[in-house]
């Protein structure tokens, strides 16, 4: 298991879900829209401050942007 690309294809599935854009989503996390783009391109580690912070700005558990298949 690549637990980036997992979590980055969480983090892209939730977000859509939402109807979100990558600004918006940012937004509301209080990140950069460069740096979600580069979470979801698997281009970025993460710190667990800000996996928190995307969880609950997805309004999930932070243990669903690490299960496969979320699809």
């Amino acid at each position: 298991m690549d637990i980036i690309k997992v979590f980055a294809d969480n983090v892209r599935f939730y977000r859509t879900q939402s109807g979100l854009s990558q600004e918006a989503f940012a937004e509301k996390c209080g990140l950069h829209r460069t740096y979600i783009s580069a979470v979801e391109c698997y281009r970025r580690s993460i710190s667990l401050e800000n996996i928190q912070r995307i969880a609950d700005a997805l309004k999930i558990e932070t243990y669903k942007l690490f299960m496969e298949g979320t699809k």
